[in-house]
């Protein structure tokens, strides 16, 4: 898959991305990067630990990189859950998360197919 199929595969503006970013071969580098990038496993651990503290520096550390790399819909949830946890409160934290949960799966298997 192109990495411009796996933009739209995840729903996100790779146009927007490429514009940032200069060339295809930039994206493509910066994309497959995020595979290795730990805030979502950081945001993982932190949900589970009921860290709302930590919870929101993974969740806007995520978002951020998101917003960078044109993940549109991964950037959306992550910045829901950021602003959720802002406060410090985990009331409906969780169903924020799931919505990241489902998002980053998809975004994760599309850049499993990028060339």
């Amino acid at each position: 898959m192109t990495t411009r199929e796996c933009y739209e595969k995840m729903g996100a503006n790779y146009e927007n991305v490429l514009g940032r970013l200069g060339s295809e071969k930039m994206v493509n580098m910066f994309a497959k990067k995020f595979l290795k990038d730990g805030s979502y496993e950081n945001l993982k651990k932190a949900i589970a630990d009921k860290d709302a503290a930590e919870a929101f520096r993974a969740a806007h550390t995520l978002k951020g990189v998101c917003l960078n790399l044109g993940f549109d819909n991964l950037f959306t949830v992550s910045s829901d859950l950021t602003e959720k946890l802002r406060g410090g409160e985990f009331a409906g934290a969780d169903e924020l998360f799931a919505k990241v949960v489902e998002q980053y799966g998809i975004t994760i298997d599309a850049l499993g197919q990028m060339e």
